[in-house]
C-alpha cells in the first residue's frame, strides 16, 4: 500500500486534505500553456468545512478547494471545488474519497482539452483507479465514493457529478440545484413512481445507482450552467450528511449571511443539532471581484440552467 500511495500522492502516506483552507498548487509540469487570455480581476473566496457528525467514528468525506499559484494558468484552468463522500467502512471510504479528490485534482489540471472534457476524463481516471485498488486489496473491497466537482472559470460554472453529493448555485435569492442525485429514489421520482413527500422519508432514499469505484465504467454527469456566476452569488457543494437535515429555506436564510465561515459553521451545527448521523462536509465559494456600485438583483425564477452532456471519445 505504501508504494501505491507513494506513486499516487508522491509521498509515503496520502496527503491530508484541508478542511478549512484552500490548496495552493504549483504549476503542473504537463500542461501546455496557450497564449495568455485578457487579464481579469476575477477571484474566488472559499471555505471548506468537514465534520465527523454525532455518530460516525471516522470521517469518510473529503472537501477540496484548489487555486493554482500561477495566475496565468489560473485564468486558463479556473478554480476547482469538490466534495466526495466515501463508503466502504473502516478506512476504505476515507481512502476512496481522498483518492477521488487527489486524482481528479491532478488529472484535471494536467489535461489540455476543454474544461468539460478535462473534468470527464479526470473522473473516469479516478473511477478506474479506485476500482482497481478495491480489487487488489481485501481491506478496500467494495469501497466507493460519490464525487461532485465544480470548475469556476471566469463567470462560467462547469460541473461533473457521480452519486448523491450535491452542488447548488445561490443567485438573486434563489437556490438552484445544479446536480441530480444518482439514487434509486431519484429514478422513481423521474419516472413518476413516487411523490416528493413520500420520497423524503422512503427507507431506500440513500441507495445509490452510481458511485465511483464500484464498477469499471460509470456514467459521469457533465455540464455547464448557463447562468453566470456573478458578484453576490454563492456556490455550495455538500455531502448528503448536510442536506438530509436542512431545508431549502434553511440554506437560503444562511447563505444570505455576509461571512462564508459563519454560514458554513451554522449549517454544520444545524445538521448536527437535528441528528448528525452521517459525516457532514460543505464547500462554500463566492466572487470577490465586487463592484462597489453594483446593486443586488431582484429575486426571480430561473429556467433549468444546463447544457447537454459532453460525449467523450474512447
Amino acid at each position: 500500500m505504501k508504494n501505491f500511495f507513494k506513486w499516487l500522492f508522491g509521498q509515503d502516506e496520502p496527503t491530508t486534505l484541508p478542511e478549512t483552507a484552500e490548496s495552493e498548487l504549483d504549476q503542473p509540469t504537463q500542461v501546455t500553456t496557450p497564449p495568455a487570455p485578457t487579464p481579469s480581476a476575477d477571484e474566488i473566496n472559499a471555505v471548506v468545512v468537514s465534520d465527523r457528525g454525532n455518530v460516525r467514528q471516522n470521517n469518510e468525506d473529503t472537501g477540496l478547494f484548489v487555486r493554482l499559484a500561477d495566475e496565468g494558468l489560473r485564468r486558463i484552468k479556473g478554480h476547482l471545488l469538490l466534495v466526495a463522500d466515501g463508503m466502504g467502512g473502516h478506512l476504505a471510504g476515507e481512502v476512496a474519497s481522498q483518492m477521488a479528490a487527489e486524482i481528479i485534482n491532478r488529472e484535471y489540471f494536467q489535461q489540455t482539452e476543454t474544461i468539460e472534457k478535462n473534468l470527464g476524463r479526470a473522473f473516469q481516471v479516478a473511477n478506474r483507479q479506485i476500482f482497481d485498488e478495491a480489487r487488489l486489496h481485501d481491506t478496500f473491497r467494495g469501497m466507493g465514493t460519490t464525487c461532485t466537482a465544480i470548475v469556476v472559470h471566469d463567470h462560467q460554472l462547469y460541473f461533473a457529478h457521480v452519486g448523491d453529493s450535491r452542488a447548488y448555485l445561490f443567485k438573486s435569492g434563489q437556490l438552484i440545484q445544479l446536480t441530480q442525485d444518482h439514487t434509486y429514489i431519484q429514478e422513481l421520482l423521474r419516472k413518476g413512481g413516487i411523490t416528493p413527500e413520500a420520497a423524503a422519508s422512503h427507507p431506500e432514499r440513500n441507495v445509490l445507482t452510481q458511485a465511483m469505484g464500484t464498477k469499471a465504467d460509470i456514467r459521469v454527469d457533465l455540464g455547464r450552467c448557463i447562468l453566470p456566476f456573478d458578484q453576490g452569488d454563492r456556490l455550495m457543494l455538500c455531502s448528503d450528511g448536510l442536506y438530509e437535515y436542512c431545508l431549502e429555506a434553511d440554506f437560503i436564510r444562511v447563505l444570505q449571511q455576509a461571512d462564508l465561515h459563519d454560514a458554513a459553521d451554522e449549517l454544520v451545527t444545524m445538521a448536527k443539532s437535528r441528528g448528525g448521523h452521517d459525516n457532514i462536509t460543505i464547500v462554500l465559494a463566492e466572487r470577490t471581484d465586487a463592484d462597489p456600485g453594483t446593486t443586488p438583483k431582484e429575486t426571480r425564477e430561473f429556467d433549468l440552467p444546463f447544457t447537454r452532456d459532453v460525449e467523450l471519445p474512447q
